[in-house]
């Protein structure tokens, strides 16, 4: 198989993207950044995720961070000759990624069982709510149900706060890292064995693997781990989040050595011998007295003040930043994890870059497709159909060339 970026990581992998939403898209994302070949199927009038707002310029900040750098096939599934060319396509790919209900794309027709018989080599990325078997097996669901059932929304936010989830899908982007990681064992194992084979991620499963810790504390001895009573409370001193005069900072000094740094930085050099404060324990329960002090301190100083003053001192510490702060961050542009590409819709636009730096090879950033961009070039060159038979099938509504 070949690949343009001949430098990158995975050249020569090809990939079929059946994903929707997030969770499978974002795997996908991250072979397409390797620089696999990643073919984007999806409906002749293209995956509903198009419309999801915010939009720049009229186009989706969302679909873009999750399809950029990918090729856009534009077919009907539905049909028995759509059926024909992903059948064709999966004799020639490496892996085949979908994050349907499960049973859903059996009915299809592209189960395993089909594929492996097709390609024993191909390797299958199902991704779901709750997995291929389990007693939730059949019901939908998206990232929230993750975060709710592991207990991890029980336990963000402030004691006596509702049960709170995180703005960003942290459970969809988790997965997609499971199933990343499993697609490429699969591929390394695939070189011992000849084989390919099935992996299943779910939302739910990364729900409790985030919750691992108060899990096994309650699961060992019934320990039930509760929520602070604040950001930097009592109950945990210098591992909190203090206010400044102009916004907050969030800080992690809680282990011995860095509070020993903590007491030079704000001039407590005695609290180092305190016997109140001498360990991390200690500390917890006379965090009242260290708070009292540093409240007081936080406040009289400005944010970047602080976060460069506490930097010196070797003192884990940085900005709670909004939106518009994150935006403007050195760290965000000088390692191109936002890139500008060019945007066939907005001209220009801000996605996904290189969340990895690789020595030697170099991650592949590119811009998102309109809808069936691509499909005359697959269907020509992966597919093998001839110019004739490719409009046969576009006046037949079978594909569209966008």
């Amino acid at each position: 198989m070949t690949n343009e970026n001949n430098s990158a990581p995975l050249a020569g992998i090809r990939m079929l993207d059946l994903g929707r939403y997030q969770a499978g898209p974002r795997c996908a994302l991250m072979f397409a950044r390797m620089g696999a070949e990643v073919i984007k199927v999806e409906a002749l009038n293209g995956d509903e995720s198009r419309e999801n707002g915010p939009r720049v310029r009229g186009q989706s900040a969302y679909w873009v961070q999750y399809n950029s750098g990918k090729k856009s096939l534009a077919i009907d599934l539905r049909t028995e000759k759509g059926k024909e060319v992903l059948t064709r396509l999966v004799k020639k790919s490496d892996i085949f990624l979908q994050n349907f209900r499960p049973g859903t794309i059996d009915i299809m027709g592209f189960g395993y069982d089909v594929l492996k018989e097709l390609n024993p080599k191909i390797i299958m990325i199902n991704a779901s709510a709750y997995g291929q078997y389990g007693p939730h097996r059949d019901k939908v669901g998206f990232d929230p149900i993750g975060q709710a059932m592991g207990g991890m929304m029980s336990l963000t936010g402030l004691k006596g706060d509702p049960p709170i989830k995180t703005y960003f899908p942290l459970i969809d982007r988790i997965t997609s890292l499971h199933a990343t990681i499993g697609a490429l064992a699969a591929l390394w194992e695939r070189e011992i064995s000849g084989e390919g084979q099935a992996i299943d991620v779910s939302l739910a499963d990364t729900g409790f693997t985030v919750n691992e810790i108060p899990l096994t504390a309650y699961l060992g001895n019934g320990y039930v781990t509760e929520r602070a009573t604040s950001y930097g409370g009592a109950e945990n001193p210098l591992g909190g989040m203090y206010e400044t005069s102009d916004g907050y900072v969030i800080i992690a000094a809680g282990n011995n050595n860095i509070f020993q740094r903590m007491c030079d930085a704000i001039d407590k050099p005695e609290w180092k011998t305190d016997e109140r404060f001498l360990t991390r324990t200690s500390r917890a329960e006379n965090g009242e007295d260290i708070n009292s002090v540093l409240s007081g301190w936080f406040l009289e100083r400005k944010m970047k003040e602080v976060v460069d003053y506490l930097s010196e001192y070797s003192i884990p510490c940085a900005p709670v930043n909004n939106v518009e702060q994150a935006a403007q961050e050195s760290h965000l542009h000088e390692r191109e994890i936002l890139m500008e590409v060019p945007d066939p819709i907005a001209g220009k636009i801000h996605v996904a870059g290189k969340m990895i730096k690789f020595s030697r090879t170099e991650m592949v950033v590119g811009s998102t497709p309109t809808v069936g961009q691509h499909t005359e070039e697959i269907l020509k060159d992966i597919a093998e159909y001839s110019e004739d038979e490719i409009q046969e099938m576009e006046d037949g509504k079978v594909v569209s060339r966008g």
